[in-house]
């Protein structure tokens, strides 16, 4: 299985109002992550007994495949110990709140041994950083319920330097002591202060409190964050942080090089194909108890009727076995005994919204997550006659099991028959935001728009290239044709619109730059490599195998694909690709190959360039937009917080007052007409549920005013007297 995806997490910058009110570490997952039910593993969650046999025979695995298959393998050396050794520790404690220069001490001698320790199998610093972590997890939940637990004198000068990349280790218990007061009155001044704010404003409704009680509950509520948070963490077992050590090793080698587990791996697989087996629902944790937050339409849970959305879910049966009570359980632990294989039964006991409770017998069948595949809508402004079709890809996913359910490839093929059923005069396909998928689809997806031809360059090590070619002469769409990007557009997305762009086949449009991905990965399974059965399974590696190049020779990897034509996007002015990350591969380029494609030609491209930009120059969001962006730049490099109550406020109202001035910014605009398929009405108005997040969707679409600038961009194409599409 090959395959060309960007799952890193973005570095974009929120807006402010959500920035003064977020914990500087990452919460995401404590309080509200939505999982999906699928096929059996078991959670990771759960104190297990340390198995040094099996950590020494994954790490040999690793390292084999690693030197065997890597693009660009690396020499285990002091250098790489030490970069292993910055990764980990970065990784571990990037903020620089649980260590101090004691503890980093103690770590130091073995910074340029850890390549020797990985060929023998030795895990002594890996051993000491758990140690060194547990205590510290220890330590600091005293601290921070002391903290909170009194009430908070913001009467001091005192600043916070939120920046974990620029601050030092503080150099002993005390001085990280302090670190954490000043953190928690941050956090804790930031949700006063914005509550204060909430209760100054004309339309506030409720009591109005002083800032003592609105500092109390802030305290509080902080805590609550806090209690969460370590309660996950003091349940990471062994396993659990032996995967971020490894992950740190594999990342060394690049940042796409990974090792999962058996559980992950699953997760992975049901985010590529976008199916599963299990029960057809989400859910969400509080730390307490586990709530059905949807029901999905067609599923398991849908067809049998009694599960509802707000269940509490209190215990769990598999068939006819004695309930397990789930209640205080992590979500991940829930899903574990949950998930099943098709045609096998779950029992599940919840408290209904009107507090009695009910046993629900649900058979496990195939899940399919329609909301990840793509989907199409019609395009039209009041001003013009030509109906545009506009097909939303949000990956490129594939069912890479031997029944091959799900194929974007085949989808994408169908939502344009559907579009030519409408009798459209040109095709808007949106690539923001898609991470990438698989290799396989876009090559053949890409031959949807051109005669045969090659597609993509890919170069394994020490080898020539291989060149990735649609094989089938059809073209489905020879008509005008746009497909748009943003530096969410990663991998296969930039593959696609590589070479629509090299063919001078389709404008590309977007913000200033797409990712700029250009790496090829294929899972490897450790168990193939090791004799050790009763150690298995040891999980699987993701590794970077390829390279991949335009058809022109020029690559994208850290270079990225730049627009056609380039609309203003909040975030053109923050560094965000791969060149963010830690130890990427290289820009290289290679020779090009021949290609030539008749199916349509852009007519005049300077042309359509200056006609947008002077409707940009004149759009008062696109306005806004563009000052945004400056904004959210400076934002990103403000980590220093004043901490004094009233120099606080003064701060708080500079940015909350620039802040509303980009405040429901996007609003439906009028005259941008958007309207669902004809063929897909029945298939929309099955389920409620269906059809309310088909309008949310409608609705979001009208404010979209990239979208709307790339209608405007087919239009002037369509109508140029030089189109030539057939």
């Amino acid at each position: 299985m090959l395959f060309t995806s960007n799952f890193d997490p973005s570095k974009l910058i929120p807006d402010m109002k959500f920035t003064k009110s977020l914990l500087v570490f990452s919460f995401v997952g404590i309080a509200g992550a939505a999982f999906m039910f699928g096929g059996g593993a078991s959670s990771f969650f759960g104190k297990q007994d340390p198995n040094p046999q099996k950590d020494a025979e994954i790490m040999r695995t690793l390292l084999e495949g690693l030197q065997r298959m890597h693009f660009q393998p690396k020499t285990l050396d002091d250098n790489f110990s030490k970069d292993l050794y910055k990764l980990y520790l970065e990784d571990l404690d990037g903020g620089k709140r649980f260590f101090t220069q004691e503890d980093i001490k103690a770590f130091s001698e073995y910074e340029e041994q850890l390549d020797d320790q990985a060929n023998a199998g030795d895990f002594r610093f890996f051993d000491l950083s758990v140690q060194k972590m547990e205590a510290a997890l220890t330590k600091t939940q005293v601290w921070y319920k002391e903290i909170l637990g009194k009430k908070m004198d913001f009467s001091a000068n005192d600043v916070v330097d939120m920046d974990g990349k620029k601050v030092k280790w503080p150099k002993n218990d005390a001085e990280l002591r302090r670190r954490w007061e000043l953190m928690l009155k941050y956090e804790v001044l930031s949700r006063a202060v914005d509550e204060e704010e909430k209760q100054a404003k004309a339309d506030f409704k409720g009591e109005k409190k002083s800032f003592d009680d609105l500092e109390k509950d802030a305290r509080s509520k902080v805590q609550d964050v806090y209690d969460k948070w370590y309660k996950r963490l003091q349940k990471m077992d062994r396993a659990r942080r032996m995967e971020m050590y490894l992950n740190a090793l594999t990342n060394v080698f690049d940042p796409h090089t990974g090792y999962f587990s058996p559980k992950e791996k699953e997760n992975f697989d049901i985010q590529m194909s976008g199916k599963l087996e299990g029960i057809g629902a989400r859910l969400q944790s509080d730390g307490e108890k586990t709530t059905v937050t949807e029901i999905v339409p067609g599923g398991p849970a849908w067809k049998q009727g009694d599960l509802q959305a707000k269940d509490v879910v209190l215990k769990v049966a598999q068939g006819d076995d004695e309930p397990i009570d789930v209640m205080g359980w992590e979500i991940d632990d829930v899903v574990s005994k949950i998930r099943g294989k098709k045609g096998t039964v779950v029992k599940l006991t919840v408290q209904k919204a009107d507090g009695g409770t009910k046993e629900i017998a649900i058979t496990r069948d195939v899940v399919i997550m329609e909301e990840g595949f793509a989907k199409s809508l019609l395009l039209q402004s009041d001003n013009q006659n030509d109906k545009v079709g506009y097909i939303y890809l949000p990956k490129f996913y594939a069912d890479f099991t031997p029944q091959g359910e799900t194929s974007c490839f085949e989808d994408v093929k169908k939502e344009v028959a559907k579009l030519k059923a409408e009798n459209v005069t040109g095709i808007i396909l949106d690539l923001r935001n898609n991470g990438g998928g698989s290799l396989r689809d876009v090559v053949k997806m890409s031959g949807l728009f051109v005669e045969s031809g090659p597609m993509v360059q890919v170069k394994s090590r020490n080898r020539r290239p291989d060149i990735m070619s649609d094989t089938d002469p059809t073209v489905q769409w020879g008509g005008p044709m746009i497909v748009m990007v943003n530096g969410g557009s990663a991998s296969a997305s930039e593959i696609l619109a590589a070479a629509m762009q090299d063919y001078k086949r389709a404008v590309i449009v977007g913000s200033s730059g797409t990712y700029g991905k250009g790496t090829v990965q294929r899972f490897l399974d450790l168990d193939q490599m090791s004799g050790q059965e009763a150690l298995k399974p040891l999980g699987e590696m993701k590794l970077t195998v390829q390279k991949f190049y335009r058809i022109t020779g020029k690559t994208t990897q850290l270079e990225g694909v730049t627009p056609d034509i380039v609309l203003p996007d909040f975030y053109n002015l923050v560094d965000n690709g791969e060149g963010e990350n830690e130890f990427p591969l290289n820009s290289t380029t290679i020779e090009g190959v021949e290609f030539k494609q008749d199916a349509y030609v852009i007519p005049d491209m300077n042309n359509l360039r200056v006609a947008s930009e002077k409707r940009v120059a004149a759009d008062p969001t696109f306005k806004k937009i563009n000052e945004n962006a400056v904004r959210l730049r400076k934002m990103k490099d403000e980590r220093n917080f004043e901490l004094q109550a009233a120099k606080y406020r003064t701060w708080s109202k500079k940015q909350q007052a620039e802040s509303d001035q980009y405040e429901d910014m996007f609003k439906p605009v009028d005259g941008f007409n958007i309207k669902n398929l004809t063929a897909d009405m029945s298939y929309i108005q099955v389920d409620t549920s269906r059809i309310a997040r088909n309008d949310d969707w409608i609705k979001e679409r009208k404010k979209d005013v990239q979208l709307l600038e790339a209608l405007r961009i087919m239009n002037d194409m369509i109508r140029n007297d030089g189109v030539t599409g057939k």
